[in-house]
């Protein structure tokens, strides 16, 4: 018997950086993210044998143990080790080999979300497998769980709600909790969206938990410049939510440019000499605004090309060696599904 699961990797539109403790916990936070038809994919197939293997295609990476009740986090793979450890504790597991496969459309590090929508994507793999009885908030907060306090990797909030629930979401964070609230966008304002935003990987990539301490540190310590950043990036998710429902497509780009000079104060390794010349280009091509993925310091960009201007834009970014990523938007969240 096999059990397989998909999670799709997201785009953050706004808000970006609060849904991180402390001050999520402090000021509360909004965020505005997108899902796309780029996946975390997770399979767990029975196998003859007392042998648990688990394995990441994408990274050429395995590791194989005698069937025991917990894997050792050891600093390879412990994502997947991770979740198997945690449903062993709170559910119990039958005695029976298997094997544990992930594969993720995009690079780790890459700003997409990666990390958290695979552990949602091998938690789903568990919950098909063993009939666990978790709705979409339960999985996401599990899987926030597993990250956070198990695995003790630094990070925020978003990405396990946006990789379990899909779609275009407005999330408001408050503390432990969490509101997801589905935006009902008309298609020919999405068909815009989707026509008009280029998703641009750097070819690089970033620590995202270095990044995320520095942001956490000047929030404990008051930083000024940065709190405020982060205030202004919350009614950021608010401008943009506004212009999606309304229509305003016109003022997405200049929404994600205020928002790319206010994520630049939240940390000072957010942006680089790279990613600046590389913004300065595609906005000199036509270009409205754009913004940096994840947590920042590379991985993927992604940039707001009004009227004709995509392929004008996506011609000035060639000369920097990264790649433009066709993409959808896509509606759903975590599937799973059996198979013989």
């Amino acid at each position: 018997m096999i059990y397989r699961s998909k999670a799709p990797l997201r785009i953050g539109l706004a808000g970006g950086g609060t849904d991180v403790s402390p001050y999520s916990d402090e000021f509360g936070g909004a965020i505005l993210n997108a899902t796309l038809s780029l996946y975390a994919h997770a399979t767990i197939e029975i196998i003859e044998g007392n042998k648990i293997i688990v394995q990441a295609l994408d990274r050429k990476e395995s590791e194989q143990f005698e069937w025991s009740k917990e894997l050792p986090i050891n600093g390879k793979l412990d994502l997947l080790k991770g979740v198997y450890n945690r449903i062993q504790k709170d559910f119990g597991f039958p005695h029976k080999g298997f094997k544990l496969s992930t594969y993720v459309d995009a690079p780790a590090g890459s700003g997409l979300g990666t990390s958290s929508t695979l552990v949602v994507a091998i938690i789903g793999a568990f919950v098909e497998m063993l009939k666990l009885p978790l709705g979409d908030y339960d999985i996401a907060h599990y899987a926030y769980e597993i990250e956070r306090d198990d695995l003790q990797l630094s990070g925020g909030k978003q990405d396990q709600y946006a990789a379990t629930f899909g779609g275009v979401n407005f999330m408001e964070f408050y503390g432990d909790k969490v509101i997801v609230n589905p935006l009902r966008i008309r298609q020919e304002y999405l068909n815009e969206l989707e026509n008009n935003l280029v998703l641009y990987y750097t070819a690089t990539s970033r620590e995202s938990a270095t990044i995320i301490k520095e942001q956490q540190s000047n929030v404990h310590q008051k930083k000024a410049a940065s709190v405020d950043a982060m205030h202004q990036l919350k009614e950021q998710a608010k401008m943009m939510k506004e212009a999606l429902l309304k229509g305003r497509l016109h003022e997405i780009g200049e929404i994600l440019d205020y928002g790319f000079e206010q994520k630049r104060l939240m940390a000072k390794s957010i942006s680089n000499q790279l990613i600046e010349d590389i913004y300065s280009s595609a906005k000199a091509a036509g270009a409205s605004g754009g913004k940096i993925s994840g947590a920042g310091g590379g991985g993927f960009m992604t940039f707001y090309c009004p009227r004709n201007n995509r392929y004008h834009v996506i011609e000035s970014l060639l000369k920097f060696g990264g790649e433009v990523k066709n993409y959808q938007l896509t509606q759903v969240g975590l599937t799973t599904w059996t198979t013989y």
